[in-house]
């Protein structure tokens, strides 16, 4: 079943649906924005059952102030992150919410929050709290700077993140002013770790263990991200600088200028550097002193450049992605994202674009989850909710009274 089919009305709920890899695993969802919602949506994804925790007449941040809304209140940035959950409003500041939200953590196998450090100890949220009312709870925090440290307090944005930890420095064009990663990468990167914590956890409890606490911040995730700036730093101990599309590791591995727009290689070795040469008709530089081997390539990776460029000025961008790819070199073009997402073949065939039936916006295209899983595939079962759906149904299944109304 692919991910498109279970989003149709008559595949949602149907018992011939593939099961879940999490399948039977509640998660709490106490998150908004993007870094845990992120996180969670994956684990619905999954199979779990993601109940999201919101403020009643709010709801997620993203709901109504991020993005673009087009029928109904709720925004895209907020429908592209909340499929496969359930909305259940809660106003934690009330001591008869609190009390239905322990309920329902007492049934959980998982918390997830993205507070800033302090909250959810100030709203009687936190991981001791919780682990007293259900041991086996498995607590995952998201931060902008991590629980302790001296940023701890520091608001959690991707691009601060972005700036405080070198990704900027090392963003665009050489000489240019500080530009971020065109994704966040921060906020996606946190709710990715934060996700792969959460399932070595699960693993970790198994079915009689204690649950345990867990958390990850941007601030650390951008620096993890680091691999090769970090390295580099630490072998010449000069700090890295932007290179525009160029790898820091290996030489020719970037765009291109073409005839009508660019082309990337990845001559990021001897022999593919070597077929690269060879479908240039360029032999010589095979020999060149310059570029004899990849660290004199790297060292002279402007010169190298600046040879390439009148060699690729000649032919369009599909003919030497054609060629290169006829000789063995890794190459392809840049695409914008209206051709990604509504022309490519390969898109298509991968099925990374999947949709669901919204109650208010209709059918909307979403981006599909990547992980390929055989037996328990990732599925789209149901909408992103609408703002306390789910709250008479869910406090419904704990037994405590639900006289207020959804959303309310």
């Amino acid at each position: 079943m692919t991910q498109t089919e279970s989003s149709s009305p008559a595949n949602q709920g149907n018992p011939a649906r593939p099961k879940g890899a999490l399948d039977g695993i509640r998660v709490l969802d106490l998150t908004q924005v993007m870094s845990g919602p992120f996180s969670t949506m994956m684990l619905g994804d999954l199979g779990a059952d993601v109940i999201k925790i919101e403020q009643p007449g709010s709801g997620d941040q993203t709901r109504k102030s991020w993005g673009y809304a087009v029928k109904g209140e709720d925004s895209r940035a907020f429908l592209s992150l909340n499929r496969n959950k359930r909305s259940v409003c809660l106003d934690l500041k009330k001591a008869e919410d609190l009390q239905d939200f322990y309920a329902l953590a007492a049934t959980a196998d998982v918390v997830v929050e993205n507070f800033r450090p302090g909250v959810a100890k100030r709203l009687a949220v936190d991981y001791d709290t919780l682990n007293a009312v259900n041991p086996r709870i498995i607590y995952a925090s998201i931060s902008g700077f991590g629980q302790t440290g001296p940023y701890a307090n520091y608001p959690g944005y991707d691009l601060i993140a972005q700036a405080m930890t070198g990704v900027m420095s090392i963003t665009g064009e050489p000489g240019g002013a500080p530009v971020k990663c065109g994704l966040p990468v921060a906020d996606l990167g946190a709710g990715l770790f934060c996700t792969i914590g959460i399932l070595g956890a699960v693993i970790a409890r198994g079915q009689d263990g204690p649950g345990q606490y867990l958390e990850t911040s941007l601030f650390e995730t951008a620096v993890a991200l680091s691999v090769w700036e970090s390295t580099e730093y630490w072998a010449t101990g000069e700090a890295p600088v932007a290179l525009g599309s160029a790898n820091r590791m290996s030489a020719p591995y970037q765009a291109i200028a073409t005839k009508d727009g660019y082309v990337t290689i990845g001559a990021n070795n001897e022999k593919l550097w070597r077929n690269l040469c060879q479908a240039m008709d360029a032999v010589h530089l095979v020999h060149d002193e310059r570029f004899l081997n990849n660290n004199l390539r790297m060292k002279h990776r402007t010169e190298l450049v600046a040879v390439l460029e009148p060699y690729f000025a000649q032919r369009s961008t599909d003919d030497w992605v054609e060629l290169l790819l006829a000789a063995g070199v890794p190459a392809g073009p840049i695409r914008n994202y209206a051709q990604v997402l509504d022309e490519d073949p390969h898109v298509k065939a991968r099925g990374m674009v999947a949709s669901f039936d919204h109650p208010v916006e209709g059918r909307l295209p979403v981006l599909a989850s990547p992980i390929r899983l055989q037996g328990t595939p990732p599925t789209i079962r149901k909408a992103p909710p609408l703002l306390g759906a789910d709250t008479e149904e869910i406090l419904a299944e704990i037994r405590v009274p639900a006289s207020r109304s959804a959303g309310s």
